[in-house]
């Protein structure tokens, strides 16, 4: 039997008109396809519980969300549901989603990988292009033996917002001068936001 929660029914009630039938649809189906499921309130939004997170809805002011946990090992990537706000994107309306038979189908498989264990596989880290460093900045460091080692030193995020702020000058003597404060800065050992580092 499901484990329904009060604070569910008040979050339906105080949605908007248009959404009230489309979060009582949606909840009568994840409770039709897994009447073990447990009903909660995370992030100040109904989420359903099984062995782990398995789903949530939500609504805002024009439109409804519904969205699994594990929807990287239930949707093609080339598919258009899984992609976006809630795999389903901006619901209005009940048709918006997909036929009652094809929501509990994913609703059943989302609980059969809850049952199973399996995890969700870690996102590979997206690769950092090389970092275009302009010869103005090149030949300054080359200079300055207390900037450079500093420099050579910082991550790769620590170095493109020194490589942004002085390539995104308009003029070129703006340009000069923050290659001129990068310097100074560096060969100190600060970052470019070093007044924040400390707040």
């Amino acid at each position: 039997m499901p484990k329904r929660d009060d604070r569910v029914d008040v979050y339906i009630a105080k949605s908007a008109e248009f959404a009230q039938p489309i979060l009582n649809h949606i909840r009568k189906l994840v409770l039709e396809a897994c009447p073990e499921a447990e009903e909660t309130l995370k992030w100040r939004f109904p989420n359903f519980l099984y062995k782990g997170m398995l789903c949530s809805m939500a609504a805002f002011k024009n439109h409804c969300s519904f969205g699994f946990w594990k929807r990287r090992l239930l949707f093609d990537k080339k598919s258009s549901v899984g992609q976006g706000m809630g795999q389903f994107g901006r619901i209005t309306s009940i048709s918006d989603l997909p036929p009652k038979n094809v929501l509990l189908g994913y609703i059943k498989e989302a609980v059969r990988l809850n049952e199973e264990g399996v995890k969700v596989p870690k996102a590979r880290p997206k690769r950092k292009k090389p970092l275009a460093i302009p010869a103005s900045l090149k030949a300054a460091l080359r200079k300055n033996k207390k900037a450079l080692p500093t420099f050579d030193n910082f991550s790769y995020t620590h170095k493109k917002e020194y490589v942004d702020w002085i390539s995104e000058a308009k003029r070129e003597e703006t340009r000069d001068q923050r290659l001129a404060t990068a310097i100074k800065w560096m060969a100190e050992g600060k970052s470019r936001h070093w007044k924040y580092t400390n707040c």
